[in-house]
């Protein structure tokens, strides 16, 4: 995934972007960047691996050598930016969060002649918002340019410039998987991605872009350069699993949302029969709390803490190189509480469930402290396919995906043909799913949160809604 901050003002922006990106971190450990554009100096740009330590942390010693009206920073699960770029369309910064599934075609298209060449980076890949950038150069206007890119990209892209130290041009990508919002102040205006990271600043809500649209902010306000599209699909996993508790996106608060997501699961597990008797119900740390406090809520079972994770030396799951120490690192994080797991019924409420690694490892831990039950429940249907358009679950391929691997073994090739079925755990289909994956991973009962359910807890249109995980349906 990957997010940003950026802010234009009267004033000096500098720490507005630095605490405004710091509060993206949640959506990235990979690489950080910042870029800050005064009048006198010019631009002044840092880029940072993030994989071992926090945002804050890594860029607090550049602070000194920023200054600057205008300036924006970026979290990014992908390629180090942001980047500086002089073409025929004058000198900007530009930082991006999306995917492009077609790089090499468009290379090959666009730019194979001998007068183009990308920097590679170690793996040989083209750099996205390199690519991103050219893209935009072949357009007659920064507009122009914007528009080509996204129309040429296979995947999505979300797009924020910097023309000077007077302007920001943010576009939202084609189908407004990703937010992006305007805020404003006394002196100036901000872009973000997460709504609380202005707020916490000081700015109160101004706008927010509708899908494929273009917004030229500046210090005095904002304005429309290129019109919003009818379709939109967001992504859902922002609400369930993505988006900080603070977070408002399409006017629906990221923590109401779980609350509610858990009841709706709860509720229709009473109308089936199906709630199971356990002393308490607890949330997978973070994301997975407040879908339990929804469904304790409305199942009368006390929410308890059974385990907590330590967060002084390990606040968030960091890259080590090697796959051992991260599954380590993933147990060191996990603290059990004896007096509420020696001998209680637990029942566990996930965000998701994707390859099930650290879930089984998660049981394991449980039962070696003392459960007597642990029944599992995910706060959305299975995952199905791997996502192409952001970065959730696109690191895996579909077989690697636990749902698919499970149907995979069930009946082999054949399965790939009764998706739709074995996502529905009214069918016959669905319910060797589930029991296929309880026996595999030892757990008592399991249970996925429908679409139904989702969507229902979303509230929003769900035409509006991306769920191309889910259904693999565009």
């Amino acid at each position: 995934m990957g997010g940003f901050f950026g802010a234009v003002s009267n004033r000096d922006v500098t720490l507005d972007v630095f605490f405004g990106t710091d509060y993206h971190s949640h959506l990235g450990t990979r690489n950080a960047g910042m870029a800050v554009w005064g009048r006198e100096k010019g631009c002044k740009r840092q880029i940072h691996s993030i994989a071992n330590t926090p945002f804050r942390t890594r860029f607090e010693d550049d602070l000194a050598s920023f200054s600057g009206t205008c300036g924006f920073g970026c979290i990014s699960d992908t390629d180090p930016q942001p980047l500086m770029v002089r073409s025929h369309l004058g000198l900007y910064a530009i930082t991006t969060v999306g995917i492009i599934n077609n790089a090499e075609e468009l290379i090959e298209k666009y730019f194979s002649d001998h007068g183009h060449q990308f920097m590679a980076m170690s793996s040989g890949k083209v750099n996205t918002t390199e690519m991103v950038a050219a893209l935009i150069n072949q357009g007659e206007s920064l507009v122009d340019g914007i528009r080509n890119a996204q129309k040429l990209i296979d995947g999505s892209m979300t797009i924020l410039l910097m023309t000077g130290p007077e302007e920001i041009i943010a576009a939202r990508d084609t189908y407004g998987r990703l937010p992006v919002l305007v805020g404003k102040d006394a002196e100036g205006h901000c872009v973000s991605f997460e709504s609380f990271a202005y707020q916490k600043l000081g700015y109160q809500n101004a706008y927010e872009l509708g899908p494929g649209e273009i917004v030229r902010i500046s210090a005095g306000g904002y304005e429309t350069i290129a019109p919003a599209g009818e379709e939109m699909k967001i992504c859902a996993f922002l609400w369930t699993y993505y988006g900080y508790p603070n977070s408002n996106y399409e006017g629906v608060n990221v923590e109401v949302m779980r609350y509610r997501n858990g009841e709706i699961m709860a509720r229709d597990e009473i109308i089936r029969g199906d709630l199971p008797k356990v002393d308490y119900v607890a949330g997978m740390p973070d994301s997975g709390v407040p879908h339990a406090i929804g469904y304790a809520n409305r199942s009368g079972k006390p929410f308890a803490r059974p385990f907590v994770k330590y967060t002084p030396t390990w606040p968030r799951s960091f890259m080590p190189s090697s796959q051992d120490v991260r599954n380590q690192v993933a147990k060191m994080k996990q603290i059990p509480v004896p007096e509420l797991i020696q001998g209680k019924k637990l029942l566990i409420v996930d965000d998701s469930i994707v390859r099930g690694t650290q879930l089984r490892e998660t049981v394991d831990f449980l039962y070696e402290s003392g459960a007597a039950e642990v029944h599992m429940r995910a706060a959305c249907p299975p995952i199905m396919y791997s996502c192409k358009y952001l970065n959730f679950s696109r690191e895996y391929s579909d077989s690697e995906l636990l749902a698919r691997k499970t149907i995979r073994q069930l009946e082999g090739e054949e399965g790939d043909q009764h998706i739709e079925e074995y996502a529905d755990a009214s069918t016959e289909r669905g319910k060797c799913l589930l029991s296929t994956i309880c026996r595999e991973l030892g757990f008592d009962s399991l249970g996925y949160q429908s679409l139904k359910g989702l969507l229902e807890a979303i509230g929003i249109d769900p035409k509006r809604v991306c769920t191309y995980c889910w259904t693999g349906k565009e």
